[in-house]
């Protein structure tokens, strides 16, 4: 920020106001200029003078000397246990990298956040926090464990080799947090840059939820989030910062890690970054805690009289900083100092080495402390500390400040004597060379101090729980009677769902932990009866009268509401969907939330946040609708799915469906809650659900086994005679093969047998699991595969979906019949339903074409005529 005065025409009234307001604050003190000066901005607002702040403050603190708390610990056991994590940090990359060569890594971010990650450790970290750590710094975070006796040696010399590590009596380490690779340690992955930030936004927002319903007390747990600054520039970075200030989320704490680099270069080299973000957050409505310098600037700034500390600070861009970091002190004092004789004359005092080790705010014990001891003072708002730092701090020559400084993974021996110097270790030559890790002995003051901050704080940190109790699931007729035995009732599967899904609502146990959560589509999907049922929640209730009030589907807000309704955010409610179906590791409160979308917008819109949560052990439904491609008539490319279910299916802890229906969906619903609610077992549930009503059939009592399983006869050959076709429809195109099914046996005298596959990726990790076993175990006998149950032979096999043809290809290595898949690869088209299926060449006449193509290919030419099928139509995928 510019703090230069414009030429003024009156210098003598602008100077006598500026008096008026030092002698203010002389004799009523701050708060009282604030509120003055509130009340003036409020008037300078009025449109006859249409005055606007600025955005930011001048590039200091925000917490001046005078207003610093006593720092309550041992600064200088503090100060060296920092740096005894720093240096096993550094040495855990830098010997996984000398010895395999390939492994990668990073010092440098730890390097510029280990002082913040430290003050955070001793002193505001509770055990029962949640904490999303900044990923490339993970080596600091096990360093810290290996000190506390969590890990050994051996677990440090095998970061990053995961696979190897036990058949050495070791524990491999992941390269960033991830819960599913160390499901006892990490809480939440934050590997992906963008994805941490918007989940602690929602963590911190399902806190208050599980409070407001009375399901959870989280009063005195906060959020933390350690981010880098370069990582803000994610859209998911930023995309709810106005919804934590709206919910008032002051149990959230962000503490970005300014060391104005990204991997490559300057994160801002032609401006600053903590001023933009400083406008940004502010702007957003959050308390925004600036932390620039340490305490050897304090001095400077009290002798400076004439300001000229912060013309320069507002005249330096970023990328001049990194060069300031970059070189040593005398460069410092002839570049910067000497820019102005009133710097020159501040840096008199001081000697290259005092000038070259004055700290940055993130590096300074005790200015961390302040700010952070501000942030947790809550005031309604959630709170940001940007705390500004070096990347690679204390490298030197090998890293500090440099634009390769994130790629750094080795030091050579002249480096590593430095970086010891620098830190004062104990360690001799031979050590150091040897990258040998440090521990003190267990008596030493600096373990004892250790144990007893933690032991204040609850216990160590990170550290995920599974303790949560089980919950019974009611009985499957008790909740689906209606879908089960439908007796060809009209209906879709989405209605389908939203009945069950009331039905469990009512469940005086389970009732109250499920979790309805819609971006802003509820009435789209027949939701709307919940409104009044259970309610949307607001931490504000609802504070006006609905237009729709006296509508038996009226808009109900309330307090205590059990429906998450996020606006129209795919982010924002995957994110909620996420904190809710973690609920089970993160507070030990089991819940089981429901997420209803545009199947569209759901694998393809947000697949890395979907990823993270099966990393994180997210346990719930996903729920698809208007699913398949040609299903959703009008809304045309951008809306038609047909490729959701293909990409859900590469997610190992995700079981993906396409059921055709309603019965078929309430098993696997009633599956999926035993699942998870009984087993408590780390997975999650996609399925597909259509919007098209269809006159449903009761499901036969014993098909729920083969629905599970992923594919069921739904009907075979008059006789029980083998059909010489069999044809397979999935989801909304199991009444295409029905009829394509009728079709051949009315027109050309051919019997086929028809299936519904519910999940061909169920089918496909059961036949692959099948084969490694014959595979490495031979001659051991297993139990026959689905596929080769109900699917033997040679018998020609044709199947039809909604999807693209790779979803039922899944199957096709593991048949010993040839198979004609039919599929909707291309882009989507609005139109009717019939004309779309004619398009993609799967409606029942071209499922008659592909059986009679395999069976009895003398009358496909005839087929052609009689459909008034296109022979010289494009491929769907080609135009």
């Amino acid at each position: 920020m510019d703090m230069s005065t414009p030429p003024d025409a009156d210098p003598q009234e602008l100077q006598e106001w500026r008096d008026a307001l030092q002698a203010l604050l002389a004799h009523a003190g701050p708060a009282r200029v604030r509120q003055v000066m509130d009340l003036l901005a409020a008037d300078a607002r009025e449109p006859a003078i249409g005055w606007h702040p600025p955005r930011g403050t001048p590039y200091v603190n925000t917490i001046p000397p005078e207003r610093q708390p006593h720092f309550p610990g041992d600064l200088a056991i503090e100060e060296r246990l920092a740096s005894l994590m720093r240096w096993n940090a550094l040495a855990m990359v830098v010997r996984a990298n000398q010895a395999h060569g390939e492994l990668g890594g990073h010092i440098a971010s730890y390097a510029s956040a280990a002082d913040l990650f430290e003050v955070g450790f001793n002193h505001f970290f509770h055990a029962r926090d949640l904490v999303f750590w900044q990923p490339h710094s993970a080596p600091g975070v096990y360093a810290r464990a290996f000190l506390e006796g969590r890990l050994t040696e051996a677990d440090l010399a095998h970061y990053r080799q995961e696979l190897s590590a036990p058949r050495r009596g070791a524990r491999g380490l992941s390269s960033y947090p991830h819960p599913w690779l160390m499901p006892d340690f990490w809480q939440f992955p934050t590997g992906s840059m963008g994805i941490g930030p918007i989940s602690s936004i929602y963590q911190a927002r399902f806190m208050r939820y599980l409070a407001h319903r009375g399901i959870a007390d989280t009063a005195g747990r906060r959020v933390w989030g350690v981010f880098g600054d370069g990582e803000m520039d994610e859209p998911e970075s930023m995309s709810a910062l106005t919804l934590a200030a709206r919910e008032g989320l002051d149990n959230l704490v962000w503490v970005i890690n300014c060391n104005l680099q990204r991997l490559d270069g300057p994160v801002r080299g032609n401006g600053r970054i903590v001023d933009e973000l400083e406008a940004l957050f502010e702007g957003a409505g959050w308390r925004v805690i600036k932390l620039v310098w340490g305490s050897d600037w304090d001095g400077l700034f009290a002798r400076d009289r004439d300001g000229a500390l912060r013309r320069a600070f507002a005249h330096t861009v970023d990328g001049q900083f990194q060069t300031f970091a970059a070189k040593d002190g005398r460069y410092n004092r002839e570049h910067f100092f000497g820019q102005d004789p009133a710097l020159a004359a501040l840096a008199q005092g001081l000697t290259d080495e005092q000038i070259d080790r004055l700290k940055r705010g993130g590096h300074d014990l005790v200015k961390i402390h302040a700010a952070y001891a501000a942030a947790v003072r809550g005031d309604g708002r959630p709170v940001v500390v940007l705390a500004q730092t070096k990347k690679g701090y204390g490298m030197g020559q090998a890293g500090q400040g440099r634009m390769t400084t994130h790629q750094q993974k080795k030091l050579d021996r002249e480096d590593l004597i430095a970086f010891r110097n620098r830190f004062a270790l104990p360690l001799d030559d031979a050590q150091t060379e040897a990258l040998a890790f440090y521990r003190p002995a267990d008596d030493a003051p600096e373990m004892a101090y250790l144990r007893a901050r933690r032991d204040a704080l609850g216990g160590a940190i990170p550290q995920r729980r599974a303790d949560a109790p089980a919950l019974p699931v009611p009985a499957l007729p008790d909740i689906a009677g209606f879908a089960l035995d439908a007796d060809g009732k009209e209906m879709s599967t989405t209605m389908a769902f939203v009945r069950l899904l009331g039905a469990l609502l009512k469940d005086p146990v389970l009732g109250p932990r499920v979790v309805p959560i819609v971006a802003d589509e509820a009435r789209t999907f027949g939701m709307a009866n919940l409104f009044r049922q259970v309610g949307i929640y607001s931490r504000s209730g609802q504070q006006y009268e609905p237009e729709d009030i006296g509508s038996v589907l009226a808009y109900r807000e309330a307090r205590d509401g059990q429906i998450l309704e996020e606006g129209i955010s795919e982010a924002g409610a995957l994110a909620s969907w996420t904190a809710a179906a973690t609920s089970h590791s993160v507070h030990g409160e089991p819940m089981l939330p429901f997420y209803i979308y545009y199947s569209m917008f759901g694998f393809q819109r947000v697949g890395d946040q979907i990823w993270a949560a099966a990393d994180q052990r997210a346990r719930g439904f996903l729920l698809g609708a208007t699913a398949g491609r040609t299903t959703l008539g009008g809304e045309g490319l951008q809306h038609q799915d047909g490729h959701s279910l293909l990409v859900a299916a590469q997610v190992p802890n995700c079981r993906v469906w396409d059921p055709a229906t309603a019965g078929e969906m309430a098993v696997i619903v009633h599956h999926g809650m035993q699942e998870m609610l009984v087993e408590r077992r780390d997975v999650f549930h996609y399925l597909t659900l259509m919007n098209e009503n269809h006159a449903q059939p009761s499901l036969p009592a014993g098909d729920a086994a083969d629905v599970l399983r992923g594919l069921r006869r739904v009907r075979a050959v008059a006789d029980g005679r083998a059909a010489p076709v069999r044809l397979l429809g999935s989801g909304t195109l199991l009444v295409e093969a029905l009829a394509a099914a009728d079709l051949l046996r009315e027109d050309w005298g051919v019997d086929a047998e028809v299936f519904s596959a519910t999940s061909y990726a169920e089918l496909a990790r059961e036949a692959r699991a099948a084969e490694r076993a014959a595979r490495l175990q031979p001659g051991t006998p297993g139990v026959p595969t689905q596929l080769a149950r109900l699917l033997p032979g040679a018998a020609p096999v044709v199947a039809v979906s909604d999807w693209v043809r790779a979803w039922p290809g899944l199957i096709a290595p593991h048949l010993a019949a040839p198979m004609t898949i039919l599929g909707t690869d291309g882009f989507g088209r609005s139109d009717t339903r019939a004309e779309l299926r004619r398009f993609f060449e799967v409606d029942r006449w071209h499922v008659v074409l592909a059986a009679l193509q395999a069976v009895a290919p003398q009358h496909v030419a005839a087929a052609v005529g009689r459909y008034g099928i296109d022979a010289a139509a494009p491929a769907s995928w080609t135009v």
